[in-house]
């Protein structure tokens, strides 16, 4: 089976410069996006593809749980010579795929995905998977036309792992103006959430907040995170590597909630064993859903790095009230 995903702070890092390729291999992120389409003028493609290329055959850095590459749009007509170089790079898990407007442009990424590398396939037998992870496509989804067609793109591609909301340029196809409150993306943020979740993708990726500076944009990206966490993101686009932390922090379980979910699993099956449906916590009634909302919590916070063991350990007594 594949490893589990998790991607709280998905960075996007310049594909054009080798100096930030190199420093790339000191950051501690779950998800480094290394970016050929905005951050690569057009003359400089072919350079930043080879570039990337080498990079990533190169051995792992320890801290980057997830190496991906952001091609360039099917529609720029770049993506097929985009594939085809870094394809070839042993250390590439996943595919960023910029201006998904329809299932088709999600077709074609996966024919060559598939064509270039079989063995990487979801579906390819499980002793397969002991050598070869499956490659996992995200798609950006940044136009009216991208939220109108979420369903046929959510199922276009075994590959597709997660989608994430481009702001800006929906902004731009809207003819919308960003403001503080992102309520002019409210429909949009929702929906794409609903969307990953109703396909069962792993990740929800929300939009990149450009305030980074200093305390007011600390500030700005935690009440971002705060917001997308509460739509049903679950991690968010970064911009600069000062970002990252927070965004791990806030797209993780807090410890407070860690115990309260192991607490409720270690209660609820005793209660099972009682033949009790539902039962009471700390006053307040636990049933199948805030149940089902528990084990997530133990789940993700294992992925996150908690000592899950310990806290089970701790509250191997509770019962169920």
């Amino acid at each position: 089976m594949a490893a589990p995903v998790i991607r709280r702070a998905l960075l996007y890092v310049p594909g054009s410069s080798k100096k930030f390729l190199e420093k790339s291999r000191g950051l501690n992120v779950d998800c480094a996006a290394y970016d050929l389409e905005d951050s690569v003028t057009l003359g400089k493609k072919a350079e930043a593809r080879s570039a990337l290329r080498q990079f990533l055959e190169q051995p792992r850095p320890s801290g980057i749980r997830e190496m991906a590459v952001r091609i360039n749009s099917v529609d720029s007509g770049l993506a097929l010579a985009d594939l085809t170089e870094v394809l070839q790079a042993p250390n590439l898990d996943a595919i960023v795929v910029p201006k998904v407007n329809s299932a088709s442009d999600l077709h074609f990424v996966t024919d060559v995905i598939r064509g270039a590398l079989p063995e990487r396939h979801p579906y390819t037998p499980s002793s397969s998977h002991q050598q070869h992870q499956p490659l996992r496509i995200i798609a950006l989804i940044e136009s009216a036309r991208a939220l109108s067609n979420l369903s046929e793109i959510c199922k276009a591609s075994p590959y597709l792992s997660g989608l994430v909301f481009a702001a800006e340029d929906f902004a731009l196809d809207l003819s919308l103006t960003r403001t503080p409150s992102l309520t002019e993306f409210l429909f949009a943020r929702s929906a794409i959430a609903t969307a990953a979740r109703a396909h069962d993708l792993p990740s929800t990726i929300d939009l990149v907040c450009t305030a980074y500076k200093g305390e007011e944009g600390r500030k700005r990206l935690e009440e971002e995170c705060i917001s997308g966490k509460g739509l049903g993101f679950n991690g968010k686009q970064c911009i600069h590597p000062t970002q990252v932390e927070a965004c791990q922090q806030l797209y993780s379980p807090s410890k407070e909630e860690a115990e309260w979910a192991v607490r409720v699993v270690i209660a609820d099956k005793k209660a099972d064993q009682q033949g009790r449906g539902a039962w009471t916590l700390d006053g307040k009634m636990i049933d199948v859903p805030v149940v089902g909302k528990a084990k997530a919590i133990v789940a993700k916070a294992e992925l996150c790095g908690f000592d899950v063991d310990e806290l089970r350990q701790k509250w191997a007594l509770q019962e169920p009230e």
